[in-house]
């Protein structure tokens, strides 16, 4: 659309039309797996789907709510702080969603694994997950801190905006491996239907990471704005790590401490 000279309009058509045309497709792709029409409206459960759908939308809102008010601060900083910080807002965004991606495939072999008990191997999946999460993580903040820089180039050639961007490097790079564990435990998380949890560890966090956001940017900054976001992301992971360390939590197998068999033999040296 850039190249039809619609500017901003033609940024907003072309976002709009992607995502029409992926929705297409994976619909396409699901109706020759299954049936997309069920034959009866008793069979579409809707109390349980509103009531998870529910949890997901209190969460989701939480999320977006912060992000937005992120941006806010930001703009009142000025238009070069903006578009710098709308930069650094993207590149943070999209390398997010590597992890994500990663996150959606755990929750798949989560889900499979604990709904027929199998908790030996959510145990597995969970330790693969959160190994390979923290390694993205930290591969990404690497060519980040090496790479954005030139990044940046991509989306302007003012140099201002290019100063202040720099300025956003080390948020960017650095807070990677914190949301490597957000998106991650969010995954494991909705594998075994903690939607209760999620929507509610997203609101406290939330709301922590806005009070920061509306008092510490306007004394200090776009750097108030960007450590905002990461206390925001670095309160995720620690929330998810301690419902996965908790006793009375859908993760309750993570605590049993096996018994040693008969015949067992303990070595002592």
């Amino acid at each position: 659309m850039n190249v039809f000279g619609l500017g901003v309009a033609g940024a907003a058509i072309s976002t709009v039309a992607s995502q029409y045309i992926v929705a297409f497709l994976m619909l396409w792709h699901l109706s020759k797996r299954t049936v997309l029409l069920l034959p009866s409206l008793k069979c579409l459960q809707f109390g349980d789907y509103l009531k998870s759908g529910g949890f997901l939308l209190g969460r989701t809102l939480a999320a977006v709510l912060t992000v937005t008010l992120s941006t806010s601060m930001a703009a009142r900083q000025g238009a070069l702080a903006m578009a710098a910080h709308q930069i650094c807002l993207q590149v943070w965004l999209s390398a997010s969603l590597l992890v994500d991606a990663q996150a959606a495939a755990g929750q798949a072999l989560i889900a499979t694994s604990f709904a027929k008990r199998d908790y030996n191997r959510v145990k597995e999946i969970t330790s693969a997950a959160i190994k390979t999460g923290l390694f993205t993580g930290f591969s990404i903040a690497v060519v980040l801190g090496l790479f954005f820089p030139s990044l940046a180039k991509l989306f302007t050639n003012d140099m201002q905006v290019l100063d202040i961007v720099k300025s956003g490097l080390l948020f960017v790079s650095a807070s990677q491996p914190l949301n490597a564990m957000a998106y991650i435990f969010d995954g494991l998380h909705y594998g075994v239907s903690d939607f209760p949890f999620a929507a509610c560890s997203m609101m406290a966090v939330g709301a922590i990471s806005s009070a920061f956001l509306l008092y510490v940017p306007p004394i200090v900054g776009l750097s108030g704005v960007w450590s905002g976001l990461t206390i925001f992301m670095g309160l995720r992971g620690v929330t998810g790590y301690l419902r996965l360390s908790a006793k009375d939590g859908p993760w309750w197998f993570f605590q049993e401490v096996k018994e040693p068999e008969v015949g067992d033999v303990k070595v002592y040296s």
